[in-house]
């Protein structure tokens, strides 16, 4: 039976990485079909940029509305077997993320 593969990658600032791997973690992702390596990623360091839109009631974590923002950030790839699994993932993330809006996007896996 093939079990449906989804990556989940997100951005965070680094201050915030461990938390938010860790409630992803906690919701069953990262971990390999057959189980032998669990608590997998992949983070690489970069910068985002966002603008806080004033007039449409942003509220920011970091930084003003208004104002271009850039922060260091890291990029966050981490595997979730199972589409359950995935959404876990995801409102895991949510929760424990410290943006208004965490950037994050979900795809599915296909074997090749």
């Amino acid at each position: 039976m093939v079990v449906e593969r989804f990556k989940l990658i997100y951005t965070v600032p680094h201050g915030h990485l461990e938390d938010t791997k860790n409630a992803i973690f906690r919701a069953g992702a990262g971990t390999y079909p057959g189980g032998k390596y669990s608590r997998v990623s992949f983070e690489t360091s970069g910068i985002g940029q966002f603008l806080p839109e004033k007039d449409k009631g942003a509220n920011p974590n970091i930084g003003r509305p208004g104002t271009l923002e850039k922060v260091e950030e890291m990029r966050v790839e981490i595997m979730c077997v199972g589409r359950g699994t995935m959404k876990d993932a995801v409102e895991a993330l949510k929760k424990a993320h410290p943006y208004e809006e965490p950037a994050y996007e979900v795809y599915k896996m296909e074997d090749a």
